[in-house]
């Protein structure tokens, strides 16, 4: 296990994929690419926080469950993916505003030769979404709503580009085609469920906090059940009580 100990002044990261301190990754994102990389090839990793009794949310939000060390994780898998794919009822619920990455973020992202913002797509099939909030309305470029066949489009063109799909891995390969192969899946469990059913799922970060929830909320995936497929355990990381677990497909 890497173990990430308290923040210590004057710390820093030696470039040879060691974990350091996470006060150095508040302030550089960038060492953390090192356990949470591009690959060269298409990549769907999905990033999910769930309590050490499997609860997904406390009161309805996955905000209940964040702790020391989560933000960091989560703000680095954005800064190095090309494409951010969330269910509708995910934006809704946790209030997604546009898809705007820090200034640091930016310009690694430049250095590195990917656009400066990553593409933010929304799967909705019934496209029931408020164009007036900020990842609509704020976005610094257009979204993409990811939908299905016969869908009554209504007023879905003026606010964001649509992609028409045949189901979710028909989708993921039109974003792959266009250039968008390091695709990160925030949620929710349904589009998770989903996802897995489909067998696109190649990477699963999980953030496991210490809290017992107790019974209501639901676990990371929903949906009919699927075959269960291997995983093998990369890294498991740790910040306090925090767990950050990284699971990838066996090739």
């Amino acid at each position: 296990m890497v173990r990430l100990p308290a923040p210590a002044a004057g710390a820093d990261a030696a470039g040879d994929g060691t974990a350091r301190p996470m006060s150095v990754y508040q302030e550089r994102p960038a060492d953390l690419v090192g356990l949470y990389p591009r690959d060269s090839a298409p990549t769907m990793r999905v990033n999910f926080i769930a309590s050490i009794d499997g609860a997904v949310s406390v009161d309805g939000l996955s905000a209940g469950l964040q702790g020391p060390g989560d933000k960091q994780i989560f703000d680095t898998l954005r800064m190095v993916c090309d494409a951010l794919v969330v269910g509708s009822g995910t934006v809704k619920a946790e209030k997604y505003d546009a898809l705007r990455l820090t200034p640091e973020a930016r310009a690694w992202r430049r250095q590195h030769g990917i656009p400066e913002f990553p593409l933010m797509v929304i799967v909705s099939n019934s496209l029931d979404l408020d164009y007036d909030q900020l990842v609509f309305a704020d976005a610094p470029i257009k979204p993409i709503i990811l939908t299905g066949p016969g869908t009554d489009l209504g007023a879905a063109g003026e606010h964001a580009e649509v992609l028409v799909a045949d189901g979710l891995a028909d989708g993921i390969a039109q974003l792959n085609a266009r250039g968008a192969t390091q695709i990160l899946g925030e949620g929710g469990p349904r589009l998770l469920g989903s996802m897995i059913a489909e067998d696109v799922v190649t990477e699963l970060c999980l953030t496991v906090s210490p809290r017992l929830v107790g019974g209501g909320p639901g676990r990371i995936s929903a949906g009919a059940p699927a075959v269960p497929r291997e995983m093998s355990l990369r890294h498991i990381l740790s910040r306090e009580d925090m767990l950050f677990l990284r699971y990838a497909r066996r090739r």
